[in-house]
């Protein structure tokens, strides 16, 4: 396994696994049995970075969600887990009501909610620190001042270690980073927004976004990172839910010119050294010059093994030029 730094404060600041695992369907769609032995694997070849949500996965039986956490809270217990492991979870898109969702009634980010909805987190995880805290969704209804504050307050209070943003735009992403900077108080150093090789349109509308997605790493936020060094991409859905291997899973969003160009190169790439697309893709995040964690969710320890190997997945400059430029 390989390991970068996520944080730049040496009392906050976390050496992670590159290949962070998702739980999002973990104690939902994935049984309990299944998840556990993915778990196991998955620290056993070093990993120590495993991803999930206060709301996951309350979309599988109308509920609100908390059933990931459950889960790992039990693997933790159960394994003797420490704080060897880092453990990120999110707040701000639980619905508040069964039946309901984060787009017409979700918590939100309240100074109130942050602090009830992390401690729930907690109990849920059998933590006493979140090593990394993230706001999940935009909160249009709160002042952004007092978000940067209910979740500085957290860290203040040993509660909640590193600090992260999902699924915002980037302006707000900076502007509430320049709230923190100005008053003294941790901001958000880690960044959870969906990249993979194949690239979206970014202007399809969609229920939460409605100029244009918001979930997606574009432009701005990937050049954000090149400006600002000490932050860092955690993508989520590196592999496009599995449409690498099954292309009628492809999204809607994907489907423009510069897709067949882009899948070309790759496997064209995996031809050349004898990996898979998904591993191409992958030790291609893993290895650019962007501060890159692909985060890789999978629903058998089969699925692991492949990811797996991409760690040690070593491309050529004349390989990555290739997959850098093909449009």
């Amino acid at each position: 396994m390989k390991y970068r730094t996520i944080g730049t404060d040496p009392t906050t600041r976390r050496e992670v696994s590159v290949l962070a695992l998702g739980a999002m369907l973990f104690g939902s769609r994935t049984d309990e049995e299944t998840a556990f032995a993915v778990l196991d694997r998955y620290v056993e070849a070093g990993g120590n970075f495993i991803d999930t949500s206060d709301n996951y996965a309350f979309w599988i039986d109308g509920g609100q969600g908390g059933q990931s956490e459950e889960l790992l809270g039990r693997w933790r217990r159960s394994r003797g887990v420490g704080a060897e492991i880092v453990i990120a979870t999110k707040l701000g898109a639980r619905p508040l009501a069964p039946g309901t969702s984060y787009v017409d009634n979700a918590e939100g980010l309240s100074a109130k909610v942050i602090r009830e909805a992390a401690e729930r987190s907690r109990e849920r995880l059998g933590v006493e620190k979140l090593d990394l805290l993230y706001a999940h969704i935009e909160d249009h209804t709160v002042p952004l001042r007092e978000t940067v504050e209910g979740f500085a307050a957290l860290v203040a209070e040993g509660s909640v270690g590193l600090l992260g943003v999902s699924n915002h735009a980037v302006w707000r992403v900076e502007r509430a980073r320049a709230i923190a900077a100005a008053a003294g108080l941790p901001g958000y150093e880690v960044f959870q927004y969906a990249h993979s090789h194949l690239r979206p349109r970014y202007d399809v509308p969609e229920d939460l976004f409605p100029d244009g997605s918001l979930g997606h790493a574009g432009p701005d936020l990937l050049g954000y990172l090149r400006e600002e060094p000490g932050l860092t991409l955690v993508a989520y859905s590196p592999l496009l839910k599995g449409a690498y291997t099954h292309p009628d899973r492809l999204p809607a969003d994907f489907d423009h010119p510069g897709t067949p160009a882009r899948l070309k190169v790759l496997r064209e790439v995996a031809g050349e050294t004898g990996a898979t697309v998904n591993q191409v893709v992958l030790a291609w995040q893993i290895g650019g010059d962007l501060p890159i964690l692909p985060l890789a969710g999978v629903s058998s320890v089969a699925q692991l093994q492949e990811n797996l190997a991409a760690v040690d997945l070593e491309l050529t400059e004349e390989q990555r030029a290739r997959l850098d430029a093909a449009h």
